[in-house]
């Protein structure tokens, strides 16, 4: 069997619902990344999650040399620049696309104009377009 995600649903107040729209709008994430996040971090200390305010947890960090919140990590600057060049190569694969749909939809535009127009063979040898009979 595979691994299925599931919906966990519940109710908070109103005010904890906006606190929760301004953390997610901090971290710049949706709602829900909120909550996933919380789940996996507390999976993954088997529910050994303590709250704690972020000026605790800054004198707790510099006293025993921990981890500080936010977690940071390091990243090589090969990886980051293989990352960068990658949006652009998909950047301008879009690009690429809408033109290509653009001219697609021209294409079909000329085709519904020229649906009852007669063509003689010797006219097509001298136009550069190409035609396909039916």
């Amino acid at each position: 069997m595979g691994n299925k995600n599931k919906t966990i649903s519940f109710r908070v107040n109103e005010d904890a619902f906006e606190a929760l729209q301004d953390i997610a709008e901090e971290r710049d994430i949706s709602l829900s990344a909120v909550f996933r996040d919380y789940v996996d971090r507390l999976v993954e200390h088997d529910g050994q999650v303590e709250v704690v305010p972020e000026d605790e947890l800054e004198a707790m960090g510099s006293d025993d040399g921990e981890q500080t919140f936010p977690p940071t990590v390091e990243v090589r600057k090969s990886f980051v620049r293989e990352h960068e060049r990658l949006e652009l190569e998909a950047e301008h694969l879009r690009e690429q696309l809408d033109e290509y749909k653009g001219y697609v939809n021209e294409l079909q535009d000329r085709l519904e104009d020229e649906e009852d127009e007669i063509l003689l063979l010797d006219d097509l040898d001298e136009e550069d377009e190409s035609y396909q009979l039916r």
